[in-house]
């Protein structure tokens, strides 16, 4: 498929919530897979469709070692989180050139539409686990230095703009 281009900070669509995707179609297929093929140029662990500048709810993972193990998601939801916070190093190429850590629960159940459009919970653990939460914060609008202090948030901006 296609490498596409990703948005980047301030562009205002990474802080629109993205819509519900109604039915998984072959234009579905096709966004996510030009999504794994953007993921994996970056490369990173996950990508979601406003990323791409895509205003639905479409998410790809992959953190396996080997990589070809994508998860695609269409509206995926948080069913349950574990008490249990795992602090990972988080970075987004929509804010090239900074990361910080983040503090976010060690795992999680999803229930999401998979690629044949049939409702699946899978549970993600760690790193995976992460990604998907990553994933979802930008399908509702938000970036990983929305979860630090506001201090350090500025901070990482203002480098990232630099950095750009």
């Amino acid at each position: 498929m296609a490498v596409r281009p990703i948005l980047r900070w301030p562009d205002r669509r990474l802080r629109v919530s993205a819509a519900p995707v109604e039915a998984v179609t072959d234009d579905i297929r096709a966004i996510w897979q030009d999504m794994i093929d953007t993921m994996d140029a970056m490369p990173g662990v996950g990508l979601a469709a406003p990323q791409i500048g895509v205003g639905l709810r479409l998410a790809v993972v992959d953190a396996s070692d080997a990589r070809g193990q994508a998860v695609r998601m269409a509206n995926p939801q948080v069913l349950h989180a574990s008490v249990e916070d795992r602090v990972h190093e988080e970075a987004s190429p929509c804010l090239p050139g900074v990361s910080a850590k983040v503090a976010r629960p060690r795992a999680v159940t999803v229930r999401f539409l998979n690629a044949e459009g049939a409702v699946v919970e899978r549970d993600f653990v760690h790193l995976w686990a992460a990604s998907v939460q990553h994933q979802i914060d930008h399908l509702d609008g938000k970036l990983f230095v929305d979860r630090l202090s506001r201090t350090k948030r500025e901070m990482l901006i203002r480098r990232s703009a630099k950095a750009g």
